[in-house]
């Protein structure tokens, strides 16, 4: 039982495949080194606001515990028990983002209801809806050519109304990474690329409508273009990103140091964490940052290759491409290579729910790694599905 609350104490990960093995000490690399920058990034927005710099990492602390426990767990027990369940899941949280939608009952900040308070605690159930939009996307794909057309057409359906519910929060940088992982692993399923182009193209369009009806995004969507045209207003967030990013130099201002963070970079704990991180590290810790996503990005591409089930093999990628992309996407969105939105940097930024979801994708990436040689071996054959 003491293996399952302390999450760090696990005696039998010296038996994994050694790339399940590498992936669960670089996830743990990356979530302790996250929280340290958290900590820096959080610490003046958390005292000012509620004379407790301490407030929001220890939330975190909270969330990140039952996130590792969940990850515990999932890497123990085969993945067909959660293969099995996603469906529920998918519609149980699907309801609770349909419920953010109702007026009164979701939690509403800076124009966005995203957030389900659910008691004292607050959700945020776009963000857990990632691992399940995985795993039962790699189901559906996965075993597509066994389906009829009846379930083709309802599941297909159930995945545009996830992304309908999310964007109408609105919330269109976490419809955008849905909807391409969605399509990325029915791409890597080997679907034909006319239902793929019809698919993208109906994305595309439902993305354009979202910006030319709300002044807002299109003006978010535009401003990065040219930031320092309206510094103060539509490009201030950008702005100060790049000055945290361009005062970090080469090596950094040096940990804790950061300025831009002292309530000049809007949302430094979330959003922008990666100025923040810029600054303090610099282009050397920005590129370092870089290269361990690339060797998580190798090691998930290298379980998904030498993996021989169907389902499992999408579920390796699409794991994949939510935790390396997203972080691929905040970086984007930091430096101005990409239209300002607002997307958490996972395992860094601070949120309970993100943070959650995070460990239980990073949690069955690395249950594929565990699975498949376990099964090849005990089986003598591969075994296709």
């Amino acid at each position: 039982m003491l293996r399952y609350l302390v999450p760090f104490i696990d005696p039998d990960v010296k038996s994994w495949p050694v790339e399940a093995r590498l992936l669960r000490w670089l996830t743990m690399f990356w979530l302790l080194f996250g929280l340290v920058v958290l900590f820096s990034a959080s610490y003046t927005l958390a005292d000012g606001r509620f004379e407790d710099g301490l407030y929001y990492i220890k939330r975190q602390l909270i969330w990140i515990w039952v996130g590792l426990i969940g990850l515990n767990l999932i890497t123990r027990y085969p993945l067909k028990y959660l293969l099995n369940t996603a469906g529920i899941g998918l519609l149980i949280v699907l309801v609770m983002i349909f419920l953010t939608l109702i007026p009164g009952m979701g939690e509403t900040v800076n124009g966005a209801t995203r957030w389900l308070k659910i008691g004292p605690v607050v959700i945020q159930p776009s963000e857990l809806m990632k691992p399940f939009l995985v795993l039962q996307s790699a189901k559906v794909f996965g075993s597509w050519h066994r389906l009829s057309v009846g379930q083709r057409i309802g599941w297909i359906g159930i995945f545009g109304l996830v992304l309908a519910c999310i964007l109408l929060q609105p919330n269109l940088s976490t419809t955008a990474l849905c909807g391409m992982s969605i399509w990325l692993i029915a791409l890597a399923s080997g679907l034909r690329f006319s239902y793929l182009g019809g698919t993208a193209l109906l994305g595309i369009t439902a993305a354009v409508a979202s910006i030319s009806f709300r002044e807002y995004q299109r003006k978010r969507i535009l401003s990065f273009l040219n930031p320092w045209a309206d510094a103060k207003e539509d490009g201030y967030q950008l702005v100060q990103s790049l000055l945290a990013i361009g005062s970090g130099d080469t090596w950094g201002t040096g940990y804790g140091l950061s300025q831009q963070k002292l309530f000049y970079l809007p949302f430094p704990d979330t959003d922008f964490i990666f100025a923040v991180f810029s600054e303090e590290f610099g282009l050397v810790g920005g590129i370092l940052l870089l290269v361990m996503l690339m060797i998580y990005a190798t090691l998930a591409l290298r379980v998904a290759i030498v993996c021989q089930h169907r389902v499992k093999r999408l579920v390796a990628i699409g794991a994949m491409v939510v935790l390396v992309g997203q972080s691929l996407l905040h970086v984007g969105v930091a430096t101005g290579a990409l239209p300002t939105t607002g997307l958490p940097l996972p395992l860094f930024s601070y949120g309970g729910s993100s943070s959650v979801a995070s460990l239980v994708l990073a949690a069955v990436l690395i249950r594929v790694a565990r699975e498949e040689p376990e099964t090849n071996k005990k089986s003598g054959l591969s075994v296709v599905s």
